[in-house]
C-alpha cells in the first residue's frame, strides 16, 4: 500500500500528514489557510504550496475530509444519507485527479422535517472506532458546532448538531454577560462543575445564562470564574438533551475541549474516552485500506 497524504482541511485552517503503511505519522503540516482563508479561491494552489513534495513519489494518494468538500470549497462532494459507514463513503469519494487526490462526501441525516450535515467529522469516527476497538457507540466531537453521534456494527445511524461553541463565543464577547466576563479564562473546575450541575435545573438555559451576570453583580462570581460557570451551563445543557441514560461516550477533539465534556460526563457517571487528531489520520487510512 503507498503512502497516503491525508488532509483536513477546515474553514479557518487545515492540517495534512503523511502516512506510512501502517497508518503511522511520518510528518504533519498545518496552515490558516482554511476554506475561508484561500486566496482568489484558488485550493489547487495552496495544496501544491503545502503537499507537492509529498505527492511526488508514485502511486502516492491524498484523502481530504471537511469543508473543502462544501459548497465554499474546493469542489462540493454530495452528502452520504445515513445510516453509512465505511464502505459508503469509500464508494461516494469524490476524485478531483481520478487515482489520486480525492474528497471525502461528508454525511446527511433527516429528523423530522429538517435535516443534519456534518464534514469532517464522518473520518473522526471512523476513527475512533478503529482506535476503541469497537463497532457501536455513542460519539461526541465537540467544537463551535458539536456533534453527537450514535453508531450501530460500524455504521452511523443518527446525529445531532449543537451550536454550543458558537454560543459560547456569542454570549461571551457579544452579549451583556460580557461586561463581567473573561472569555479566555483558564478552566475553573468547581464553577464549570456548578453550571453544569446548574443547567440540570429544568428552568431552561435562557434564564440560568442571565444567572451569570446576576451572580458577578453580586460579587459572586469574579470574570473568571463567570467563563467556565458559563461553559459549565452551555455544556450542561447539551448533555442534558444528547446524553440523558448514556453508560459510554467516546469524544474526539481538541484536547481542551474533550477535557471539559469529559469533566461533565463523569460527574454524571458516564464512562468517557478521549481522542485527538489521531482518529482523522486513522479514519482516512481505513478509508484507504
Amino acid at each position: 500500500m503507498p503512502h497516503l497524504i491525508a488532509v483536513d482541511w477546515g474553514t479557518s485552517s487545515l492540517r495534512g500528514a503523511r502516512l506510512d503503511a501502517a497508518g503511522s505519522v511520518l510528518e504533519e503540516k498545518s496552515a490558516p489557510l482554511g476554506i475561508l482563508n484561500v486566496p482568489n479561491g484558488d485550493f489547487a494552489h495552496v495544496f501544491d504550496s503545502l503537499f507537492a513534495d509529498w505527492m511526488k513519489p508514485a502511486g502516492s494518494v491524498c484523502l481530504i475530509s471537511g469543508m473543502a468538500g462544501s459548497r465554499q470549497g474546493w469542489v462540493e462532494a454530495p452528502y452520504v444519507a445515513c445510516p453509512a459507514g465505511l464502505d459508503e463513503l469509500k464508494k461516494k469519494l469524490h476524485w478531483i485527479e481520478p487515482g489520486r487526490i480525492a474528497l471525502v462526501p461528508g454525511l446527511s441525516v433527516e429528523q423530522g422535517d429538517v435535516p443534519d450535515v456534518m464534514r469532517g467529522e464522518e473520518v473522526q469516527i471512523v476513527g475512533g472506532l478503529r482506535l476503541a476497538g469497537i463497532s457501536d457507540g455513542l460519539f461526541v466531537l465537540p467544537g463551535t458546532h458539536s456533534k453527537w453521534a450514535t453508531v450501530r456494527e460500524g455504521r452511523i445511524v443518527g446525529f445531532r448538531t449543537c451550536m454550543t461553541g458558537e454560543f459560547y463565543g456569542l454570549l461571551s464577547q457579544h452579549s451583556i454577560l460580557a461586561r463581567t466576563l473573561a472569555a479566555d479564562a483558564t478552566l475553573d473546575e468547581a464553577m464549570f462543575l456548578r453550571g453544569v450541575t446548574r443547567a440540570g435545573n429544568g428552568e431552561g438555559l435562557l434564564h440560568n445564562a442571565f444567572g451569570v451576570r446576576a451572580l458577578a453583580l453580586f460579587d459572586r462570581l469574579s470574570p473568571s470564574q463567570s467563563a467556565s460557570y458559563l461553559s459549565g451551563l452551555l455544556i450542561g445543557e447539551e448533555l442534558r438533551h444528547e446524553a440523558p441514560g448514556a453508560r459510554d461516550v467516546i469524544a474526539i477533539g481538541a484536547p481542551a475541549l474533550t477535557a471539559r465534556y469529559a469533566l461533565a460526563l463523569k460527574s454524571m457517571d458516564v464512562a468517557v474516552r478521549c481522542f485527538g487528531g489521531e482518529a482523522t489520520w486513522a479514519g482516512m487510512r481505513a478509508l484507504q485500506g
